[in-house]
């Protein structure tokens, strides 16, 4: 009896190889559209904001319209503005003003007292 060796067809790996290294996977995107979902809630209520320029200026109004570098503010016996978001220190909801306040000047005695 003769024995018969099998070997594998190493012309149809290599291809399988090929094809498989070919298809590159793709990273997850790092855009979250968390930003665009925070403006367009706004604008939808209508919802007074507080915006804090880098150079220490605060302006109030409403977010009329945003786009990838600017928004823009409607403001009461004011004119509009259109603000670069790069000049935008940080911006909050006008009637949480009070509230954050005062928490933090709570927050600055507690650690000034040591509690």
């Amino acid at each position: 009896m003769t024995r018969k060796l099998i070997r594998p067809n190493f012309s149809e790996i290599k291809e399988k190889m090929a094809k498989s290294s070919n298809k590159k996977k793709t990273h997850p995107s790092y855009e979250t559209y968390a930003e665009n979902y925070y403006y367009l809630k706004q604008m939808n209520k209508k919802t007074p904001m507080v915006i804090v320029c880098k150079d220490g200026e605060i302006l109030e109004g409403v977010i009329e319209w945003y786009d990838k570098n600017c928004i823009k503010i409607t403001r009461e016996n004011a004119p509009n503005l259109l603000i670069y978001k790069s000049s935008i220190k940080y911006m909050y909801k006008q009637n949480e003003k009070k509230g954050n306040i005062e928490k933090d000047k709570n927050n600055d005695n507690k650690t000034d007292k040591g509690e």
